[in-house]
């Protein structure tokens, strides 16, 4: 089994995750037999992913945030998840450098790709945000972010644009950093807790 391990993962792919993450060796190739086991393919489906989300969220409705971060992931669009595209992500959501968060966070929000956000691009990642957020919890919302669209609105307003108006990476970027406030709106804090229960699980 040992020597199945170092033919599975090639050498070039094995150093390219070195530099890009900051896995070790040892931990890659533990990934990697966990991620076969999954994933005998070698692939992650969409339907795969939003499996998983689900196992994690019975009481809430995933599906739409799942389908946007699986998207966000998926960098060469082929409508799966590859190994590498794996690791980048699981880097990415567990201990990436700020700006690569903020990166990825643009790429979920720029639902068509077009290297702009708009408000109704906003909306629609807020609004499954909130599928996911118990009911319950929902009620304990400040008034003036207690809907998607009161909240799409207070996003909006921090980067002082108009109705019609477009929000560039730079400017996204810029505007989380220079107003830490905006990332609590922007972002949903459980896919940490699924990464770290699934690590749980591998170990």
């Amino acid at each position: 089994m040992g020597n199945s391990k170092s033919i599975a993962l090639s050498k070039e792919l094995l150093e390219e995750l070195k530099s890009n993450t900051l896995y070790t060796e040892e931990q890659l190739y533990a990934w990697y037999q966990a991620f076969l086991k999954e994933c005998p393919s070698g692939y992650i489906s969409r339907e795969q992913f939003e499996g998983i989300y689900g196992r994690f969220f019975p009481d809430a409705n995933p599906k739409a945030y799942a389908q946007h971060v699986f998207r966000s992931f998926d960098t060469d669009s082929d409508g799966t998840l590859d190994f590498k595209e794996y690791i980048v992500a699981l880097h990415l959501t567990s201990s990436g450098e700020t700006i690569q968060k903020l990166e990825w966070a643009f790429a979920l929000y720029d639902v068509d790709k077009n290297g702009s956000i708009t408000k109704n691009e906003i909306n629609e990642i807020v609004k499954s945000i909130f599928n996911m957020i118990p009911k319950e919890d929902q009620k304990n919302l400040p008034d003036d972010e207690n809907t998607p669209e009161k909240r799409t609105q207070k996003i909006w307003d921090f980067f002082g644009k108009k109705e019609k108006d477009k929000i560039t990476e730079g400017e996204f970027i810029k505007g989380v950093m220079d107003n830490k406030n905006i990332l609590r709106l922007l972002q949903f804090d459980e896919p940490q807790k699924i990464q770290n229960r699934l690590r749980q699980k591998k170990q």
